[in-house]
């Protein structure tokens, strides 16, 4: 799945988060203690006319204006450094994770969750894959494809292994120069740029330290997060970057995070409109002081990390 069509089933992803983490706060809408029947037909429903319309949606929006072919590969390993493939295992994680809260609140089981829920990530996304396959422009990833297992597997094995997710993917952001030089790839504005500026995000795998070690006194919310972002991303691949590298356009480089976090969600609060806040935003690693390290270049410390 390319660049542009990721972003935007990420901006989907979320606006249905935030809805959900919303409305789940609401007395009407708390977690059912056993399996209700109408609850679950009610998920059922809803994810698969969500599916659909979403499935329409990137084919009229997206694929109508290409050429289409007879089913294809692309190799697109080495792409964007790998940032685009971190987004997928991001992606999955978060929808898997959306699918098994929805299940949650129907009072399915566990193993239901995990099975019918943690997957709809992995399906979702293979689904679009295949239509990749089928576009000219494009083809199916297989990259791709172990990028959007990679997801869904390490919700899963937390929620088999542990029963909670003790590490959780987290994104940041903050706006470079790299998007005025390919605003029509990079994005036009913020809201743009934070959906396609590879240059510019930060994907975390956040740790809740406290779930380690329980009876220890270390607060419940304080998480070590480790992160991974790239520079000089101006085209998916090092041989269709034209410009000759200086200052001011470096060369492509890997960079590596060691930073500090909060789980927005064991911050005790008796209010309902606050949960729903601290769980709709905690897929953002908040910003904080940083160590980096890069493939090119000396290390960093960052007083304030987005």
């Amino acid at each position: 799945m390319k660049l542009k069509l990721t972003k935007a089933l990420l901006l989907i992803l979320f606006t249905s988060t935030c809805i959900w983490n919303s409305q789940a706060q609401q007395t009407w809408l708390q977690k059912a203690d056993s399996l209700n029947s109408n609850r679950l037909k009610t998920v059922y429903l809803t994810e698969i006319a969500l599916t659909t319309t979403t499935l329409i949606g990137v084919q009229q929006l997206w694929y109508a204006g290409y050429p289409k072919s007879s089913f294809h590969t692309i190799n697109d390993t080495n792409h964007w450094l790998q940032m685009d493939k971190v987004g997928h295992a991001f992606s999955a994680y978060y929808i898997g994770k959306l699918g098994m809260n929805s299940l949650a609140w129907a009072g399915a089981s566990p193993k239901s969750q995990i099975l019918y829920g943690a997957t709809l990530g992995f399906a979702f996304l293979t689904a679009v894959e295949i239509m990749d396959g089928y576009s000219a422009e494009w083809g199916f990833s297989a990259s791709d494809l172990v990028a959007n297992a990679l997801g869904s597997g390490i919700l899963i094995g937390q929620a088999l292994w542990w029963k909670e997710q003790r590490i959780q993917f987290k994104y940041s952001f903050h706006q470079t120069h790299f998007a005025t030089i390919r605003p029509e790839r990079l994005g036009e504005n913020l809201l743009e740029q934070t959906l396609k500026d590879y240059n510019g995000q930060t994907y975390w795998l956040s740790i809740n330290l406290w779930s380690f070690h329980k009876t220890s006194k270390l607060p419940k919310w304080f998480n070590v997060a480790f992160g991974y972002g790239a520079e000089g991303l101006l085209y998916g691949d090092r041989t269709s970057q034209p410009l000759q590298i200086t200052n001011d356009y470096p060369e492509r480089e890997r960079q590596f995070y060691l930073s500090i976090d909060l789980d927005l969600t064991k911050i005790k609060t008796q209010s309902k409109w606050l949960k729903a806040v601290f769980n709709t935003l905690n897929f953002i690693k908040i910003p904080a002081p940083t160590f980096q390290i890069s493939t090119k270049g000396k290390p960093k410390l960052h007083l304030l990390y987005f």
